[in-house]
């Protein structure tokens, strides 16, 4: 890197460092865009299972929601072989790329600072050199039967997960898509977590547009961002939104929780039913906020999943 120049104001050093001199309340349009020429995707998360999975492609097919990522949140340890298979499956039947998440974390452990008033930091780490191989060897179990995508809510193990991708340890196609949990709350951390190996980073839930906007000036990988999000993550809905964070953030994932829906993390199969209504219910949000989009006069394209 070439000397900077030390009496210039901070917002002149960060330019030289490429990183935007501050949010962009100007609201520059992006020209970047997924490879297939599309402006955003649609993501539905808290996908728990296989049911959920075959629920949300049928409502997706009912209401024409052309969903290309489904995530989850439970995490791969409480997947059995036979459901993981099922829904490696049903998703590369469908086109839709499927993500689960990479546990154990602190907040599912002894950890007394995870559940303190101030724990909500530390809640998602892998806590310990044990639980960060119980992590990663969730990750090469998930890769063993089909899995290419997995959500990742640690730093330490964003940076092992890449070292063993380079090294050939997982396959060369995993991506890693960053957790809202790990949060890149400005240009410079979503750079840091892009220059790791991130595949996809979700943004925190709260950022306004100029934010999103001057986060999208420092990275060209995909953004993730909660267009409606669940209670826990702030409850918001912004469906109004989503023309100007298509157009700032593209190519980003537009991802559709749930207000006023109940916690389910685990889920399993005594809260099966639950997890199904609640999957078909973020499908139905998508179909009310890509007509919402349509009304706007938008032309941002979406990206169709190839069956």
């Amino acid at each position: 890197m070439s000397a900077l120049t030390p009496d210039l104001s901070t917002a002149e050093l960060l330019t030289q460092l490429g990183l935007p001199p501050g949010d962009d309340y100007a609201l520059t349009a992006s020209p970047l865009r997924f490879p297939d020429g599309a402006h955003y995707r649609v993501e539905i998360p808290s996908v728990e299972g296989p049911r959920c999975l075959e629920a949300v492609l049928r409502e997706a097919a009912r209401l024409d929601v052309p969903v290309a990522r489904v995530s989850q949140g439970t995490g791969i340890g409480l997947l059995t072989d036979s459901e993981l298979k099922d829904m490696v499956d049903l998703a590369a039947e469908a086109g839709v790329e499927l993500s689960l998440f990479a546990r154990p974390c602190a907040a599912w452990d002894t950890s007394a600072m995870a559940r303190s008033s101030s724990g909500a930091v530390v809640a998602s780490s892998a806590r310990g050199q044990d639980q960060l191989v119980a992590v990663i060897d969730e990750i090469r179990r998930a890769a063993d039967l089909g899995v290419r995508s997995v959500l990742i809510a640690d730093v330490g193990v964003l940076a092992v997960f890449a070292r063993l991708r380079e090294g050939g340890a997982l396959p060369a196609g995993m991506s890693a898509k960053v957790s809202v949990m790990l949060p890149a709350a400005n240009p410079a951390s979503a750079r840091a977590l892009a220059e790791m190996g991130a595949g996809t980073i979700n943004l925190p839930t709260d950022l306004t547009v100029p934010q999103i906007a001057a986060i999208r000036a420092a990275v060209t990988i995909p953004l993730d961002f909660y267009i409606e999000s669940p209670d826990n993550l702030g409850g918001f809905v912004r469906h109004y939104e989503l023309p100007r964070i298509v157009s700032v953030a593209a190519p980003v994932y537009a991802k559709f929780g749930l207000r006023n829906a109940p916690d389910i993390y685990p889920a399993g199969s005594h809260l099966e039913d639950v997890a199904v209504a609640l999957s078909k219910e973020r499908v139905r949000r998508a179909r009310l906020a890509l007509d919402l989009l349509a009304r706007s006069g938008s032309d941002a394209r979406v990206s169709i999943p190839a069956h």
